[in-house]
């Protein structure tokens, strides 16, 4: 195979990962570094320090305009950045010295997890009584519904912190966004409606990725010729979901999405058990 016709092939199936991850809010790397290690054969490493770059690119594209809508929660997002920060260096550095396998195996459970969670019922109701916690770091706030002002209080603040270290850790070890997991803190631990949290944790992504790349990047494992390609092909795929999304069905994308996601999950755990990585 040619260098023309790799890269080609690579930005085709880049957009797909970046319109399929809009339209699902899986995000990009959970198809690209499938793409990059089974079909291409690529290392894992590499794989995922392209797709943390492309995670980059992507959240600062997306998390602007949700910033302007006024449905992020800028101060909650800063103050979980912490956890998830420190846990993805944390990540990041247990990677460089885990077999490649091992990591195939762990992407490939995270990826069953992350499919059976954007299947479950989310939280849209704002809650009106909050911690104590909450109260002394000003976290509460509102969004926009059908153009009035809906206020929130958050809940479990410790827990929701706690939790988004070990999204962060899994982001620095497997190259995703982690957004499941982040959703999870935010929607089911801490009763965050389901539009903020969702939006809070794409604000989040682009700095927990880039805590992670960092790390990637001083252990050489960013190469322009793989990375270029699919940060192009995330963004143009990402910014073409954003425009579909509001014409097509979201729920029936993510059960198609997500079967898809378990069978490619299912190949990369059985790969990854007969060290084929």
């Amino acid at each position: 195979m040619t260098i023309l016709t790799f890269t080609l092939i690579l930005l085709a199936g880049a957009y797909l990962a970046g319109l399929l991850g809009s339209l699902t809010g899986l995000g990009g790397g959970v198809v690209v570094i499938p793409l990059l290690t089974l079909v291409f054969h690529v290392d894992i490493r590499y794989a995922i320090g392209a797709a943390l770059l492309a995670s980059i690119a992507t959240s600062s594209g997306a998390a602007s305009a949700y910033v302007k809508e006024g449905i992020t929660n800028i101060r909650l997002g800063m103050f979980l950045e912490i956890a998830t920060t420190i846990g993805a260096v944390m990540g990041a550095l247990i990677a460089v010295y885990t077999p490649t396998n091992t990591i195939a195996m762990l992407f490939g459970g995270i990826l069953i997890f992350s499919a059976a969670m954007t299947l479950r019922k989310k939280n849209e109701v704002a809650l009106t009584e909050g911690s104590r916690l909450s109260e002394l770091l000003k976290l509460n706030s509102d969004y926009p519904v059908n153009g009035k002002k809906v206020a929130y209080k958050l809940r479990n603040v410790a827990g929701g912190f706690s939790l988004m270290t070990v999204a962060g850790v899994v982001s620095g070890l497997l190259g995703i966004g982690s957004g499941a997991l982040k959703v999870l803190a935010m929607d089911t631990t801490m009763k965050i409606p389901f539009k903020v949290s969702t939006t809070t944790s794409n604000f989040m992504i682009g700095v927990t990725a880039a805590a992670s790349a960092v790390v990637y990047l001083q252990r050489g494992y960013m190469d322009p010729g793989i990375a270029f390609p699919v940060i192009l092909g995330v963004l143009g795929g990402a910014f073409t979901g954003s425009k579909l999304l509001t014409r097509m069905n979201p729920k029936v994308l993510r059960i198609i999405f997500c079967i898809a996601i378990t069978f490619v999950a299912i190949e990369m755990i059985y790969n990854g058990y007969q060290h084929k990585f």
